[in-house]
């Protein structure tokens, strides 16, 4: 015997077995529960202010060359790649941009120190007299 001659009797009875335990819809209304109606709360919706960015872009010859972003305390800077010959961008090796560097500290070194409040007292105190 063939195969379809044992699964075409097995395929009738699982089609029969599922057309008859379908029921017809019925035709009452669903049961619905009802709500219970509560006192209206004030809502308020505040405008989300847009987060303050500053960016500061350098530029050589029209193109961007670097931007730095200081957004909140957080502060990086994206450098593009130098050029390679007569690569365009989007080529293997063209211009594409570096990932940004972030600023974790900075130190300036060759700033004074300022003098301390006694200090400046006591430079007053042995000033010279004002001419007028």
């Amino acid at each position: 015997m063939k195969r379809s001659a044992y699964l075409w009797p097995a395929l009738l009875l699982a089609l029969s077995a599922h057309v008859a335990t379908a029921q017809p819809p019925s035709a009452a209304p669903p049961k619905l529960e009802k709500i219970e109606d509560t006192g209206d709360d004030a809502i308020t919706v505040n405008a989300r202010q847009a987060p303050a960015h500053e960016i500061t872009q350098k530029r050589e010859g029209g193109v961007i060359t670097e931007e730095t972003v200081k957004s909140g305390p957080s502060t990086y800077t994206v450098h593009t790649a130098p050029v390679n010959g007569n690569t365009m961008p989007g080529d293997t090796f063209g211009r594409t941009n570096h990932g940004p560097q972030w600023t974790v500290m900075q130190f300036d070194l060759g700033k004074k120190k300022k003098a301390s409040k006694e200090e400046d007292a006591s430079a007053d105190d042995n000033a010279p007299p004002a001419v007028k």
